[in-house]
């Protein structure tokens, strides 16, 4: 049998880092708002009635055949870290023949490894006949996840990647409640486009080095938190009233606020990508992931679009084919 699953990657419009346990719970309440796009991962998963697996991991170029599981999981290949833990949790009692790839930038700050690993919770579980709901497989890739990067993550690059759409995330004692909202693909494929800095980054580093500002109660982070959990709240107020103008305010305010937060979520390719959005007429610019470089994601007015992603490339920055997705 072959399972072939196809994944959005997302960016995330306000209350980054915010969505990482236990942070959320030190403000009671935060939100995230993210949203997919058509940058996707691919998992294409063939059973075996034999104990052979045999791995393409087009991204690492990386191609090799094991004669059984055993084998595959004592290979300390770091480029089959992630893989490598999946099967870990699933232990297959069969061979596969198993391809992945990404058309996410590595380090790009869209949650490629997180759709990824949404991608082969789907694969594996039709296979094995453990299919998850949303909020097994959002636990497992999380759990899955840490383990891998050996660092505390976050949960929201798994609801877009999930559920394609625009999603407003609640975080609380409760844990995640999620919810899908209603929007114009038109607006905003009129007025973003995402740019690639061509410096990858380490979101799961950054994200840590505030969690443990926080857990040692600097009142700094903790400030500049509470500013990002405002914002988050303001921006999907704006969305579920549709307020689309008002979006380039807010992230030129959560810029501000996460800057400050650390410079590690800037760089200079990112502050020179903002001066030529900025000096060519764009309106905003918003950083994907944890920042420190990856994608930034750039607002327009529609009229100007072409003419800042024209400047963006003479600079020398790549451009994205990317689009909204939603839940067809």
């Amino acid at each position: 049998m072959r399972y072939v699953v196809q994944s959005p990657t997302r960016i995330d419009l306000a209350g980054g880092t915010l969505d990482c346990w236990p942070i959320y719970l030190f403000f009671n309440h935060c939100v995230t708002v993210n949203l997919s796009v058509s940058i996707f991962t691919f998992v294409d998963l063939v059973s075996r009635p034999d104990s052979e697996i045999h791995l393409e991991i087009q991204d690492f170029d990386f191609h090799k055949s094991y004669k059984d599981l055993g084998e595959l999981l004592r290979d300390g290949d770091d480029r089959l870290a992630l893989i490598r833990q999946h099967l870990q949790f699933w232990q297959p009692s069969k061979g596969f023949h198993l391809k992945t790839r990404s058309d996410s930038p590595v380090g790009g700050g869209l949650g490629g490894s997180s759709s990824l690993c949404i991608g082969l919770i789907k694969a594996f579980g039709q296979w094995l006949g453990r299919e998850a709901d949303k909020e097994e497989a959002i636990l497992w890739a999380s759990n899955i996840e840490a383990q891998v990067l050996q660092t505390p993550t976050g949960t929201q690059d798994y609801f877009p990647a999930f559920e394609p759409g625009l999603h407003t995330i609640h975080y609380g004692p409760w844990g995640a409640r999620d919810e899908l909202i209603e929007f114009p693909l038109k607006d905003f494929r009129e007025s973003m486009f995402l740019v690639y800095t061509g410096k990858p980054h380490h979101s799961g580093m950054n994200n840590w080095q505030v969690l443990k500002a926080v857990i040692d109660k600097d009142s700094h982070v903790r400030q500049k938190l509470g500013q990002l959990r405002e914002v988050a709240f303001e921006l999907e107020e704006v969305c579920r009233a549709q307020r689309w103008k008002e979006l380039p305010q807010l992230f030129n305010a959560e810029f501000e606020h996460r800057v400050s937060l650390s410079p590690a979520f800037t760089c200079p390719e990112i502050e020179s990508l903002r001066e030529v959005v900025l000096r060519s007429g764009g309106l905003a610019v918003k950083i994907c992931g944890a920042g420190g470089g990856g994608c930034v994601l750039v607002w327009t007015a529609p009229e100007n679009k072409q003419q800042v992603m024209q400047e963006c490339q003479k600079e020398g920055f790549q451009v994205l084919n990317a689009s909204p997705v939603v839940k067809v």
